[in-house]
């Protein structure tokens, strides 16, 4: 690949990683439709958008934590069985066009929902700890199968079930990212032995990006703006599943 590819693809990575990062997300969708776009080999996709992830995600989690939105109690149901079905997926390799389609159909309809009906900032309630363990499972292997980090299912099936406030949701998300991110690449890395060389010089743009996006997004941006911005990643999330 050329140097000129790649500084386009970087400027690329970085706005996916500013819109995603403000809503609590990591941005592995995007990665894959831009890395799709500039026709890098399927086999270096996934545990490249996995890198990419693991970096946003932790500049996301720490922010929202500095913000005071982390609540461990919400996110540690999810992430108990999520991780390792997160390293599962990561380790196989399924032909899944339809799975995938079916995946892209369902974050469209979120996408459309919250723009046509978003749900309000009523007063949030836990769900029951098997629920939240068995969800977490299972948003875990759709996460290491999806090569994401699994945060564009968890947030609007938190809001929708109003489990917690926007901000705390996009707080739980971008830890529930980071944890599932790092256990998708450990499964893939044991499968492929390699990481991508492609990855490297694009991890300073996301990272610039996912600090300035996950700073906007705790500190300044509404409620309400993080609902219309997580429509918009859910939408991009969606269609890149179907068209992939």
């Amino acid at each position: 690949m050329t140097p000129e590819a790649i500084a386009l693809m970087a400027g690329a990575v970085f706005v996916v990683a500013f819109l995603y990062s403000s809503v609590g997300h990591a941005g592995a969708s995007g990665y894959i439709a831009v890395m799709a776009l500039f026709g890098v080999a399927s086999a270096i996709i996934k545990p490249t958008a996995l890198l990419l992830n693991i970096a946003v995600a932790s500049i996301g989690a720490l922010q929202f934590w500095r913000a005071g939105y982390f609540q461990w109690r919400l996110f540690w149901p999810f992430a108990l069985l999520s991780i390792p079905c997160a390293f599962l997926g990561g380790y196989a390799n399924l032909p899944s066009h339809f799975f995938k389609m079916l995946v892209g159909l369902v974050l469209l309809f979120s996408a459309v929902r919250l723009v046509i009906k978003p749900p309000e900032e009523t007063e949030p309630h836990l769900p029951k700890l098997p629920v939240a363990i068995g969800t977490g499972a299972s948003l875990g292997l759709l996460a290491g199968l999806t090569g994401t980090g699994g945060g564009i299912f968890l947030t609007p099936l938190m809001l929708f079930r109003h489990w917690a406030l926007t901000k705390n949701v996009s707080a739980a998300s971008a830890m529930f990212i980071l944890a599932n991110s790092l256990a998708g690449l450990a499964g893939n890395f044991s499968s492929a032995k390699t990481l991508p060389r492609v990855a490297w010089p694009l991890l300073a743009a996301v990272m610039v990006g996912g600090t300035m996006g996950s700073y906007l997004g705790c500190r300044h941006f509404s409620a309400t703006l993080i609902k219309r911005l997580l429509a918009v990643v859910l939408f991009v999330a969606g269609l890149k599943l179907i068209l992939a």
